[in-house]
């Protein structure tokens, strides 16, 4: 298996971030690469593109940067829906991120649990983050008492945050306040801080979802954090050739998730919709994912039926 890039200690972050935009993952992917197309891919300067590949060819050996206990962890994410495994192309990757959308009464709650689950089950720290009131601390352990084979109430750290400038705050101080043991975050009702400010100027939202982006891929990147989120819904309308419209002017309507993909790093994010036929089936929409462009049509849906519990 080809090693990472970003267990390369010598990489800056600035660089991590560069070659995780353009498309770059381990040191197989620059082999045969020059630094003048280097150089151009990644918008930095020739010695320095030149300095990066020097470093991905240094011999082979356990990077300093890369603790034993990484070593062990699993790569690839099951969950215990199948479908929901499928649409993924085998499970959710770590360091990546999955947006989870869907209609109440939809197991977007429940498949966080399950992603909890995994977790603490591997003795990593879960960090729950809720923002609407969603679940709670007693919720969260007593799901984990029917679902976990074994785990460590230590392990997850809750945080209540409603306001926008909460949010931001926790954005601002998470990639110091990561452990090594931290393996998973989840950010429960995303939206709801961006919903709650109607009032809030068109370019301090943008500004507000960039500097989320930035953080969340920095976690990503460096950290090899997994991040999941679920988002409410919201009404959006389409031209008929797929692009955003206005209620006066758009051909249909569609259930979209709320905050759009702006706050999230395209390069290492899937956004899956659950679509509801009933309480326990319905369909799975993969909207986008990290090999592929924004969907607006159902090429990569995946039904699925809930076991009786």
């Amino acid at each position: 298996m080809s090693k990472s890039l970003f267990y390369c200690s010598t990489l800056p972050p600035s660089t991590q971030v560069a070659l995780k935009c353009a498309g770059y993952e381990t040191v197989d992917d620059l082999t045969g690469l020059s630094a003048e197309t280097l150089s151009k891919e990644l918008g930095i300067n020739i010695a320095d593109s030149q300095a990066l590949i020097t470093a991905t060819q240094a011999p082979n050996g356990m990077p300093l940067s890369q603790s034993v206990a990484s070593l062990s962890r699993r790569n690839i994410m099951k969950c215990n829906y199948p479908a929901v495994n499928k649409i993924l192309g085998g499970g959710l990757p770590r360091g990546h991120i999955l947006e989870i959308s869907g209609p109440p009464g939809s197991f977007k709650e429940s498949l966080v649990s399950d992603f909890v689950r995994i977790f603490v089950e591997a003795d990593e720290q879960v960090i729950f983050v809720d923002m609407q009131n969603m679940t709670s601390p007693e919720a969260i352990h007593g799901s984990l008492q029917r679902l976990a084979s074994h785990y460590n109430r230590d392990l997850i750290y809750y945080a209540r945050l409603h306001t926008l400038p909460d949010l931001l705050i926790f954005m601002h101080n998470l990639l110091s306040e990561l452990r090594p043991t931290t393996g998973l975050l989840i950010l429960n009702s995303i939206s709801f801080p961006f919903s709650s400010h109607p009032d809030l100027p068109p370019s301090k939202r943008t500004a507000s979802l960039e500097n989320i982006r930035q953080t969340l891929l920095q976690a990503c990147v460096s950290k090899n954090l997994t991040i999941v989120t679920t988002s409410q819904m919201a009404t959006k309308m389409l031209n008929p050739d797929g692009s955003a419209a206005t209620f006066d002017t758009g051909a249909k309507a569609v259930m979209m998730p709320q905050l759009g993909p702006t706050y999230l790093p395209s390069g290492r994010s899937y956004r899956l919709i659950i679509v509801l036929d009933s309480r326990t089936a319905g369909a799975l929409r993969l909207l986008s994912s990290p090999s592929g462009q924004q969907r607006q049509d159902d090429s990569r849906q995946e039904n699925y039926v809930l076991a009786h519990s």
